[in-house]
């Protein structure tokens, strides 16, 4: 048995090779980008106007002039005019080009607008501060050729609005691995079907499926019954097709337990058998020398919750090339006793004190098979195992699985 430190260690020095893929713009959100995007041109790539009012030159209101004869309307959109008269203005709005021989913007709030003999005139009422007043000067944001996104970059719908800006209608991102979820148990029927007495509906494969769509991995779920040569078979037909198996049931010391024997002898390397830690000590983790990587997780729902959150979801991500995720830590409320050598993953439910500091309140479960207990829980707090006594107010790693 090993540490959750030495567990988390292996499991990231195996990784698989994702290739490269390419799509559109509409299909990138939450996808990885493998390559980088420079600014095509300066952002902005002009002087914009940032208020709807009138544009003068700033040289002539510092000369005296207060009061500037409109000579016409500069709209967003529109090429850029130009002031004949340096004594004048030209009316603009928000986003317009800023009109030739012109250097300051001022509101129209800031102005007072007047005719006289069919001629309109702006007089300004408050002073402009400085030139360039109310622009949005150009390269003020990036440069041309700047980098704008890394390679590497979790892409949101910021990085969507970035590229689209500077014309990529496509982005090169990292192709989702090939992953096959298998759950295992004769114990388990369909969610569609009545179970009898001795029965439960499958969950923990459809848990799996959702938790990975929301790191954009389209997983297929699949299910086998507790027979050894039945395993063998479908087991290899699977290493074959998926760059990923992760199965759930069949890992611990029951009599219909194959799943470690069959996978060693289907040439998975065991890189580890039991972690120290509750819930989810039975975790099996492993490597098929033709590159696939195998996670068999208890089948008690919760230590397959504890398993994915913990071990498969930064894999994943790390295997798709983003970065790591920000670490939270939380205070316990209440005192937390818990007397086995092994971290204990507590569930909690998470708030944050009118002092702006997380808090975790422990919620009561009844046990590893409760999984109804987590739908008021919003992660775990990793409790390490070199303690007793969790005092209230104590400060731990906190693991979300709610967004």
């Amino acid at each position: 048995m090993i540490t959750v430190e030495e567990a988390f260690a292996r499991i990231n020095a195996n990784k698989v090779e994702l290739p490269v893929t390419e799509v559109s713009l509409a299909e990138a959100v939450g996808k990885v980008l493998r390559e980088p995007i420079y600014a095509d041109r300066d952002f902005p790539p002009f002087h914009r106007v940032t208020m709807d009012g009138i544009a003068i030159r700033y040289e002539a209101y510092q000369a005296g002039e207060d009061t500037f004869p409109i000579e016409g309307l500069q709209l967003a959109g529109a090429p850029a005019q130009t002031l004949t008269n340096k004594d004048g203005c030209l009316e603009v709005m928000t986003g317009a080009i800023l009109p030739r021989h012109t250097d300051t913007v001022i509101r129209y709030e800031d102005v007072t607008i007047t005719e006289r003999r069919g001629k309109r005139y702006a007089h300004i009422l408050a002073a402009p501060k400085m030139r360039l007043q109310n622009v949005h000067q150009q390269g003020s944001d990036r440069r041309a050729t700047d980098l704008l996104i890394s390679e590497g970059t979790l892409l949101s719908p910021a990085e969507i609005a970035v590229a689209a800006t500077i014309g990529k209608s496509s982005l090169k991102v990292t192709q989702a691995p090939r992953v096959a979820i298998i759950s295992t148990g004769d114990e388990l029927v369909e969610v569609t079907q009545t179970p009898l007495p001795h029965q439960i509906r499958k969950s923990n494969s459809y848990m799996l499926q959702a938790a990975m769509r929301e790191q954009n991995v389209l997983a297929d779920v699949f299910h086998l019954i507790d027979d050894k040569a039945l395993l063998l078979s479908e087991l290899q037909e699977k290493l074959k097709k998926y760059d990923v198996l992760v199965l759930s049931g069949g890992v611990s010391k029951g009599k219909a337990d194959f799943i470690p024997e069959v996978l060693q002898e289907l040439g998975v390397q065991q890189l580890f058998h039991e972690v120290a830690q509750r819930p989810g000590k039975p975790f099996w983790f492993g490597k098929h020398a033709a590159g696939p990587v195998v996670f068999a997780l208890p089948g008690n729902p919760v230590s397959t919750f504890v398993c994915y959150y913990k071990y498969i979801q930064p894999w994943l991500r790390s295997v798709l090339g983003a970065a790591p995720t920000w670490s939270l830590q939380a205070h316990l409320t209440t005192e937390v006793t818990f007397n086995p050598k092994l971290t204990y993953f507590l569930p909690v439910k998470l708030f944050v004190a009118s002092t702006g500091i997380w808090r975790a309140q422990p919620v009561t479960i009844g046990g590893s098979g409760d999984f109804a207990g987590l739908l008021t829980a919003d992660g775990f707090l990793e409790l390490p195992p070199d303690q007793i006594k969790f005092s209230a107010g104590d400060t731990f790693p906190f693991i979300g699985f709610r967004r």
